[in-house]
């Protein structure tokens, strides 16, 4: 039996899946990650883009932030990849399984996942710091500067910036998930943000599936392991 088969093996007998996912998720669907050699940490900016995207700067550099913003963080064209695709053919057979992701793209989502906890926010809720009225993606992508809200309150996206604690609710429901579950299947994540890579230690279950390009802290622990293009592996998977 190949790995392939042990892995289709376990996901066709565990009860409560969870797939906890990171950067690698969605750089399949064209979006690029942050530590990559072509990621946002590699570009050049007037500023560090971890320090544009802190609550500190967002607070003094409005205008700025939503320049990079508007300019690296909304990929609205981007479609999901074959990882997003089985996920969702999964759940809607039937199977229990929830999606922790620390991604704000809402790829998940759009594929048809409906048990996805974000733990950093997505760019799809954006609301009103003075009135909280809500607006979509596709009007910040399409305001001038600013986004300024009807009453003229300022608006901002609903993602975790630094310096911003996680949605308690979120964490909760992510961490629970993770202690219930009988499979945990870690992906496209280095498992180096915190305090996200943390919760996967709530994990009581058998069998833990790590599929990455690189080693990660965890792969000791892991029941199989790939070094292989998230969608390579995915793609391969039967539901």
């Amino acid at each position: 039996m190949d790995k392939i088969e042990k892995f289709q093996l376990l996901i066709d007998n565990a009860k409560k899946i969870v797939f906890f996912g990171g950067a690698g998720v969605s750089t399949e669907s064209g979006i690029p990650d942050f530590r990559s050699v072509d990621g946002l940490y590699n570009q050049e900016y007037d500023y560090p883009p971890e320090y544009i995207l802190s609550h500190t700067f967002f607070n003094s550099h409005t205008e700025y932030f939503y320049k990079f913003y508007k300019n690296k963080m909304l990929p609205l064209d981007a479609k999901p990849n074959i990882t997003h695709i089985v996920l969702s053919e999964l759940e809607k057979k039937g199977r229990d399984i929830t999606i922790v992701t620390q991604n704000i793209d809402g790829l998940h989502q759009l594929a048809g996942s409906k048990k996805v906890d974000e733990l950093h926010g997505s760019i799809h809720r954006n609301y009103c710091l003075k009135c909280g009225k809500f607006y979509d993606a596709k009007f910040i992508k399409n305001s001038t500067g600013i986004p300024y809200c009807e009453c003229g309150g300022i608006i901002k996206p609903d993602v975790v910036l630094y310096e911003e604690a996680l949605d308690n609710n979120t964490v909760s429901h992510a961490i629970n998930s993770i202690h219930d579950a009988d499979l945990l299947i870690i992906a496209g994540t280095s498992l180096n943000v915190y305090p996200a890579a943390s919760f996967i230690d709530f994990y009581r279950g058998k069998d833990i599936v790590l599929i990455n390009k690189t080693a990660t802290q965890k792969d000791s622990k892991a029941t199989l392991v790939f070094y292989e293009a998230l969608g390579d592996v995915m793609g391969k998977i039967k539901v």
